[in-house]
C-alpha cells in the first residue's frame, strides 16, 4: 500500500462518508448520528473485513512502524469504523416495519458472513450487493411510496396498506438530494474498502487450499 493511499485517500474518503453520510436534508435535524444498532453492525463489519483478509490491522498498527505511521493507521481504523456505522444508519429505513425487517436481515447477513468467512473478492461482491439492495429499498422503493405528490390511486392504495399494517409501513418523505448524497457515499465507501490493506497470508492460504482441492480432484479422477 502506498503512503499516499494510507495517509490521504483512505482517511479522507472514510471521514467524508462519516460526515456527509449523516446529512438528512429537509428535516428538522439536518445531521443524524449513528444509532446503537449501527455501531454494533460496524463492529461486525470490521470483524468480517479482518476474517476475510480484506483488512490486515497489523499493516496499519505494528511495533516496527514509526509512531507517525501507527498514528495514521489508527486514524484509518477509526475512520473505517465511523464510516461503516454512518453508512448503516444512512441505509436503514427510518421507522416502522421496514426498519425492523431491514435491521434483522442485515444482522443475519453479517452473522452468516462471519460464520462462512469468505475470501476478499467474495466479501466485496456480497457487500456491494447488500449496500445496493439497501439503497434501492430506502431511496427508491420506500421513497416512492412516501412521495406526497404521487397519484391519488397510489395514495389510496398506500393508505389501505398502511392501515392493514397498523401504520408500520409509512415513512417520512425523503428529500430528493438525500438519494444523490447516499449514492455517492455508497460508491466512495466501497472504493475505500476495496483499497484497504489486505492480508497476504489469507490470500496465500486460500490459494494453497484451492491447489490442494485441484490435486485431490485429479487423483480421484
Amino acid at each position: 500500500m502506498t503512503p499516499l493511499r494510507e495517509a490521504v485517500f483512505l482517511p479522507l474518503a472514510l471521514l467524508t462518508v462519516a460526515f456527509l453520510g449523516g446529512l438528512d436534508p429537509g428535516t428538522d435535524v439536518p445531521w443524524t448520528t449513528p444509532t446503537l444498532f449501527s455501531l454494533v453492525m460496524a463492529v461486525m463489519l470490521l470483524a468480517a473485513f479482518v476474517r476475510s483478509g480484506t483488512l490486515a490491522p497489523d499493516r496499519l498498527l505494528h511495533g516496527e512502524r514509526p509512531v507517525i505511521a501507527n498514528a495514521n493507521g489508527a486514524l484509518v481504523l477509526a475512520a473505517l469504523f465511523a464510516g461503516s456505522a454512518q453508512l448503516v444508519t444512512m441505509l436503514t429505513p427510518r421507522s416502522g416495519l421496514p426498519l425492523l425487517i431491514g435491521g434483522v436481515v442485515l444482522f443475519l447477513l453479517l452473522v452468516n458472513t462471519l460464520v462462512v468467512s469468505p475470501d476478499r473478492v467474495r466479501l466485496l461482491r456480497s457487500l456491494g450487493v447488500v449496500i445496493g439492495s439497501a439503497f434501492i429499498l430506502k431511496f427508491i422503493v420506500l421513497a416512492a411510496l412516501a412521495d406526497p405528490e404521487g397519484s391519488r390511486t397510489k395514495r389510496v392504495i398506500l393508505a389501505l396498506f398502511d392501515a392493514a399494517t397498523l401504520g408500520t409501513i409509512a415513512q417520512a418523505p425523503v428529500h430528493p438530494a438525500a438519494g444523490y448524497i447516499a449514492f455517492f457515499m455508497c460508491i466512495l465507501y466501497l472504493i475505500a474498502v476495496a483499497m484497504l490493506p489486505g492480508s497476504h497470508a489469507r490470500g496465500q492460504a486460500l490459494e494453497l487450499r484451492s491447489k490442494d482441492i485441484e490435486v485431490s480432484t485429479r487423483r480421484s479422477v
